[in-house]
Formats: C-alpha cells, structure tokens, sequence
C-alpha cells in the first residue's frame, strides 16, 4: 500500500486477445515490482479522483479488516465500481478486442512498474484518463436525468458519490 505516493496512471490502447492472459501479465508486473497495477476501461473512467478515491477507501477497508477482496487491486476495483460484488466490477476491467485503458500502479516501486506496462503490455500510449463514455458511464452507475441535473449535470460528482457510498452499503 501507498502511504505517502499518489498512484501512477499509465494510459494507452491495448488489444486483448485473452483476458486472462493479459491479467497474468499485469501480475506479473505486480510480483516484480512490488506494486498494486490494475486495468480499467477508459470508457468507464471519469476522472484521476475517481481512481484516487477508490484507492483510498480501498486501503482504508484493509487497515480495518473490512475489506471485500484478498487481493488490493480487486478491491480497488470493486470501490471504482461502487459494487461490492467482483463479477458486476468486473466490467469496469478490459475485454477481449482493443481497449483505452487507464491502468493504475500504486505501491512497490512505481516508476519500474509503469515503465514495464507501458513497454510490455500497451500497444500504444496516448491519454485516456477522463475520456469516458457519458452513456456507458450513466448506464452503469444508474444515473438518471433527474439525478444529473440535480447536480448540474456533473457526472464525476455523482460517480464519486457511488465510489464513496459503497463504504456505507458495507
């Protein structure tokens, strides 16, 4: 866990032809390095505080033994999610075919890790990070016109919200 770095956002396209293949190389950035490296589709990403939250309230869920998930980047997974169940935040993860992704190094020693996504498992790096899908994004956070104009149509404020609200689902 990182305690006192902010984690690395490591942005690109990626073609997966075999999830679980593209999993066992992020984990095995993971184990060299050290650090915590989970994947997300750009297109349900809003914003860095998006997955700045999810890592805080993550780690914080450990530090009480609250957490969902043995494994720190699932849990972080399941608070960008706002789901508390791994097969629905698993959505928000790549899929087979080409992905924007935003791929997230924390903890460990950072900079090695990113430089090992960018060099071995992106096939093109370019930024992603806040470039989301509205629709996709309101679809799957269940957002709905009335709530979005409470809100002035902020989108990140409600999605944090989520992030923040799966605490209190607990």
């Amino acid at each position: 866990m990182s305690a006192d770095a902010l984690p690395l956002f490591v942005e690109g396209t990626v073609d997966v032809d075999d999830v679980d293949a593209f999993v066992d190389a992020l984990d095995d950035v993971s184990t060299e390095t050290g650090a915590t490296v989970q994947a997300f589709d750009a297109r349900y990403i809003v914003s860095e505080r998006h997955l700045r939250r999810a890592v805080e309230l993550a780690d914080r869920a450990f530090e009480r033994g609250e957490n969902v998930a043995r494994d720190r980047g699932v849990e972080i997974l399941l608070y960008a999610a706002g789901r508390r169940q791994i097969t629905a935040a698993l959505e928000l993860g790549v899929s087979p075919g080409p992905n924007r992704a935003v791929i997230l190094v924390d903890g460990g020693d950072t900079t090695a890790a990113a430089d090992a996504v960018r060099d071995r498992i992106l096939d093109g790096v370019e930024p992603t990070l806040g470039e989301y899908d509205p629709d996709r994004v309101r679809a799957y956070y269940d957002v709905d016109d009335a709530e979005l104009a409470v809100v002035d149509g902020d989108l990140e404020s409600l999605v944090l919200e989520r992030v923040a609200l799966l605490v209190v689902e607990k």
